[in-house]
């Protein structure tokens, strides 16, 4: 128990370390690539909604999703260009905020008629991302690809800034898994293209904290084998001590349930969801936050639908005959109702 608390206490010391200097844009941008990375279309859509009515233009979120599919293929890149196309024939006067901005009209890149040009500026570009001249002289076809196309041809449009690119480029990269090493070295170009230190490593808390991506030192563990409990799905690991870590997908919650002659206890530690007792208003579950579920009390929990959510279970006051009552599910229009403060 001592272990938990320890380690609770460091985590809400990392999460509230940091002021956000990020702007409203710049987490638009942000939020759209880690989707995108992802294929998670649904909230994709919101995600560019809400990039548009904070000061994206349209045609800086056409740009961040055609450099994506150097990252993350095209598939991904043409689904996330549809959803923004598709967004925009829906509502064609805007947003609440007012009109959507088109943004700097697009021009053809001057470098895509001249290969030497092109070339020329991605080893420029590439220098400066690296900080040193970068030959991957193992591979010659990606080394030319990655000069001449990625950085030459992609970085040669100007609707994003080096920098503006740099942060899309993390966030996508924090949205996928098996990529540590090129996170890593996006991370330190993004600082080389004219971010600071600071709002790098606040653009990946963000993410996390807000469930986009799930940077956690928690294991993920395995599918959960309660998963006819559940709608959608979730995934355990034993963390040790009658510890057991549950990490849910966005939109998982579990069915109405009931601890009988033992009380459960919940500790948040990634994401964003939703605890509810049977005739009670619904309580969000941010990092930190600690429920004890009385004995006998009709409850539920799941990650918000934006979010994933990772808690930390454990039963105490466990009496002879304790056991667990599953219930009806909790329906979509229920939780589909709810909404975050």
């Amino acid at each position: 128990m001592q272990r938990i608390v320890l380690s609770l206490i460091a985590i809400m010391t990392m999460i509230t370390g940091n002021a956000q200097t990020l702007t409203e844009r710049q987490l638009g941008l942000a939020a759209c690539a880690c989707l995108m990375a992802q294929g998670d279309m649904n909230r994709l859509e919101t995600a560019v909604r809400m990039a548009l009515d904070n000061g994206v233009t349209v045609n800086e979120l056409k740009e961040a999703f055609s450099q994506l599919y150097a990252y993350t293929g095209f598939p991904r890149s043409l689904n996330a260009l549809g959803v923004l196309n598709m967004v925009l024939e829906a509502s064609p006067r805007g947003g609440l905020e007012g009109v959507w901005q088109e943004g700097k009209p697009w021009t053809r890149p001057a470098e895509w008629d001249d290969a030497k040009k092109a070339y020329e500026l991605g080893t420029k570009n590439q220098t400066q991302l690296s900080g040193k001249p970068f030959n991957y002289e193992f591979c010659p076809q990606d080394d030319y690809y990655l000069k001449s196309h990625l950085f030459g041809d992609i970085f040669a449009g100007d609707q994003l800034s080096a920098a503006d690119r740099e942060i899309v480029t993390v966030a996508a990269l924090s949205g996928l898994e098996g990529v540590a090493p090129q996170l890593a070295a996006h991370k330190q170009g993004a600082v080389n293209m004219g971010n600071s230190q600071q709002l790098v490593d606040e653009l990946c808390a963000w993410l996390c904290k807000e469930g986009y991506t799930l940077d956690t030192k928690w294991p993920k563990g395995d599918p959960n084998p309660y998963g006819k409990y559940f709608i959608g799905q979730s995934y355990l690991a034993d963390v040790g001590g009658g510890v057991i870590n549950v990490t849910f997908e966005p939109r998982c919650r579990n069915n109405w349930h009931i601890h009988h002659k033992q009380v459960q206890v919940l500790i948040c530690v990634a994401g964003k969801g939703w605890y509810q007792e049977w005739g009670k208003e619904p309580q969000e579950l941010t990092p930190g936050t600690v429920i004890a579920v009385p004995a006998e009390v009709k409850h539920w929990h799941g990650a918000q639908k934006g979010s994933w959510l990772q808690h930390l279970t454990y039963h105490k006051d466990i009496q002879e005959g304790a056991s667990n009552e599953w219930c009806e599910a909790v329906d979509d229009a229920t939780y589909d109702a709810l909404k975050a403060k």
